[in-house]
């Protein structure tokens, strides 16, 4: 899931909040709980659909589970056995990628933080544990590792062993570094590699992508100690060769951008390879909205492999810059032999993630993560 918590970027006009709460999605909630002696499904559907105005897609949800709540009873052990009455059936166990699950189904572990986490810790985790069978619960475990550590990280160890390939998964999820939409944590990031180590050689890529995207996560403070491990884990010939090879393109992603030395060498690109580069812009001038034409000629003077990234400077306001990178191929080398390559970029006035400025802008092409040749352009009004 790309999108950001307020609920933008639903596509043709709908936000995302209203993709995934309104009136026929809180019909399905309704239905599940209506199933509890004593729930009143239509109370709680006009009760939750006439609250959704106004508010963004994780207060949506805080907003649902509280009209929820105002139906279960109060003693925390009756309502979590409530939720889980209520659930419906475990996300297909036979799939190994792609099953996320529906919001809708964040509710039990909204409500395992607000009311369990003090004083009702294992049964609140024995919660999360049934929710996350349906819905990640990578979310609501984050409070509990900060509030609870040690005990915590030792339900995750025997999480991280588990049947169901999704409470497998929120090990790995759950104590990211930096999980995108989620509250931090406080618990030291190498704590987690013992997590990963045995992670990383899980059947399922639904796992194994977040093993790399923990990793990843990672290599921004530790990118040595990253590269050590995705070293050792294919010296150990746990995972599949192939997977392992996916594993560590996908966890070293950021890394490659920033030229980290050590991921490039262990993904086959030596940053000391000799490879000129000319780079010839089709044009000096572009407006917002058209595209950036430019031309990369590549001559190598030995055997190598190639990984051909461009960085974008981008003019700002107050006279700053800012830089994004992209990719643009990875070429095998011959000594002596030219490659050319060709890249359109359309320079978005619309960009949901960044906003353009006229101004002096330039491209660079990096090769193997450094920096070969240089080119100025003006970005006129679209």
């Amino acid at each position: 899931m790309a999108r950001g918590p307020d609920g933008a970027g639903g596509g043709a006009g709908v936000s995302l909040a209203d993709q995934l709460f309104n009136a026929e999605t809180l019909g399905d909630l309704a239905g599940e709980y209506g199933r509890l002696p004593g729930f009143d499904a239509a109370r709680f559907h006009a009760e939750a659909v006439a609250g959704l105005e106004g508010r963004g897609l994780l207060e949506r949800l805080d907003w649902i589970a509280s009209c929820v709540e105002a139906q279960l009873p109060r003693d925390f052990p009756a309502m979590a056995e409530a939720l889980e009455a209520a659930m419906p059936a475990p996300l297909d166990p036979v799939r190994s990628d792609g099953d996320f699950g529906r919001f809708i189904h964040a509710v039990p572990g909204i409500l395992a933080v607000r009311h369990g986490l003090e004083a009702h810790r294992e049964r609140a985790l024995d919660l999360l544990h049934a929710a996350t069978r349906r819905f990640s619960m990578e979310f609501y475990i984050r409070p509990f590792l900060n509030r609870w550590p040690e005990e915590t990280l030792a339900r995750l160890d025997l999480w991280a062993e588990d049947e169901n390939y999704h409470v497998r998964r929120l090990v790995s999820e759950g104590t990211r570094p930096r999980l995108p939409w989620a509250a931090n944590i406080t618990l030291d990031p190498m704590v987690a590699l013992r997590f990963l180590d045995r992670l990383h050689s899980d059947p399922t890529r639904y796992v194994t992508r977040s093993v790399a995207n923990h990793l990843n996560d990672l290599s921004k403070v530790a990118p040595d100690t990253v590269v050590a491990r995705l070293r050792a884990w294919a010296a150990s010939g746990r995972q599949q060769p192939g997977e392992m090879g996916w594993i560590t393109r996908h966890a070293l992603r950021t890394a490659v951008k920033r030229g980290e030395a050590g991921a490039l060498a262990l993904l086959g690109y030596r940053p000391e390879a000799e490879v000129s580069v000319a780079l010839n812009l089709a044009a000096a001038r572009v407006a917002i909205g058209d595209a950036l034409v430019f031309d990369v000629m590549l001559e190598a003077a030995e055997d190598c492999r190639a990984l051909v990234d461009y960085r974008l400077r981008f003019a700002r306001p107050g006279g700053k810059t800012a830089e994004k990178v992209f990719k643009l191929k990875a070429v095998a080398l011959r000594a002596g032999e030219r490659a050319a390559l060709r890249k359109r970029h359309v320079l978005r006035g619309n960009a949901t993630t960044f906003t353009l400025h006229p101004g002096p802008h330039a491209v660079v092409v990096q090769v193997n993560g450094v920096d070969r040749a240089e080119a100025a352009f003006d970005l006129l009004p679209g």
